[in-house]
């Protein structure tokens, strides 16, 4: 069998991701017991501000697992913004508005340090090595690559098409061993895996211990993909997200024209009724209950009722980390400084990760 026999599949099959769910469900396990033998990359694209999709989707677990004592390396994905458009927008904006929802909703820059790709080019670096280890092929049929391809008008950018390689240089820098992701990105997580072995195998070891890169696994989330307020999934091109630093009269207003349906009795049934079930399953994670439970209290209070109870358990819930924002966001330079201070230790890391590599290339020359 030769080297590259057995590209990536660009999907997850029933049997692999009942695996995956599996496994997941028993790193849960032992992060409650051990979780310094974790670390974990995450991060976000800084293409607008975050939403409360965005903080229960992912943000919510992150504070969830530091708290636990998990080490681990937030990434603002800078360089990503410019794959799929012309510009970068107003990015420093967006990097800084970033930088305050994270120092809002809990997470310690002393505890998990925060980052730019454009500040790390040791991190960038190891692109090209990895690179030589994936396959065109490999590439193209990578889900997130492969929806750009079918539904893109514009030509594929260099950096759109190695996309997943960027990303799995960005999980390997720091040897992050777990990645919390959607089951949608659980080829990211193979793809990634396989660079770490394919790297072991073609080039060897800086020392004979161990390879230089862990195996990562995902740590998927069982939180429902929330929609936005006009039944659709959320975006913030689509204008439909509730921003985490919007104060409480926007929420409200944005809230009250979320779409519903015309049945007075609140009942949470996704499939039948996702837009209600929608805002039901918003309340129930603001409230900390179960979304069946907010429905059957609701019973018969209809979409006022219901918008009512949603405006309130969100407002209340976000209030505090609307009050830490807007205390970050007034002192700019201490935001920068957070930056400035993990954009170093991420350097240090990489650096030092590259090293090994060249080590184990033999072009530590």
């Amino acid at each position: 069998m030769t080297e590259f026999e057995g590209d990536i599949a660009d999907s997850v099959s029933d049997a692999s991701l009942a695996r995956s769910v599996a496994r997941s469900n028993e790193i849960e396990r032992q992060l409650a017991t051990d979780p310094g033998r974790f670390r974990v990359l995450t991060g976000d694209r800084p293409t607008g501000r975050l939403h409360i999709g965005h903080y229960f989707g992912s943000h919510a677990n992150r504070v969830r697992l530091q708290e636990m004592g998990v080490e681990q390396f937030n990434l603002i994905a800078d360089y990503q913004v410019i794959y799929d458009r012309d510009g970068v927008g107003e990015i420093r904006e967006n990097v800084l508005n970033a930088l305050a929802d994270y120092v809002g909703m809990g997470i310690d820059p002393a505890r998990t340090p925060i980052f730019t790709h454009s500040s790390i080019p040791a991190l960038n670096q190891l692109m090209l090595p990895f690179l030589a280890l994936t396959t065109d092929s490999e590439l193209r049929r990578n889900p997130t690559v492969k929806d750009e391809l079918a539904n893109s008008d514009r030509p594929m950018s260099g950096l759109m098409l190695t996309f997943p390689v960027h990303q799995a240089a960005d999980i390997l820098f720091c040897k992050a061993n777990l990645v919390p992701v959607g089951k949608d990105q659980l080829p990211h997580i193979e793809l990634t895996r396989t660079i770490a072995s394919r790297f072991d195998q073609r080039y060897g070891r800086a020392t004979p211990e161990a390879p230089i890169f862990p195996f990562a696994e995902a740590l998927l989330s069982d939180v429902p993909l929330l929609l936005g307020t006009d039944g659709t999934k959320m975006s913030k091109s689509k204008g439909n997200t509730i921003e985490i630093g919007m104060d409480a009269d926007t929420t409200a207003r944005l809230i009250r024209r979320a779409v519903t349906d015309s049945d007075r009795h609140i009942t949470y049934e996704p499939e039948k009724r996702p837009e209600v079930s929608n805002l039901v399953q918003l309340a129930a994670l603001c409230l900390d209950r179960t979304p069946e439970s907010v429905a059957e209290e609701l019973g018969d209070a209809g979409g006022g009722g219901l918008k009512k109870l949603v405006t309130e358990a969100v407002n209340e819930y976000f209030a505090p980390i609307r009050e830490r924002r807007n205390e970050a966001i007034a002192d700019p330079a201490q935001l920068w400084a957070i930056l400035a201070e993990g954009n170093e230790r991420a350097t240090a890391v990489a650096e030092q990760t590259l090293s090994e590599v060249r080590q184990a290339m033999q072009m530590d020359y």
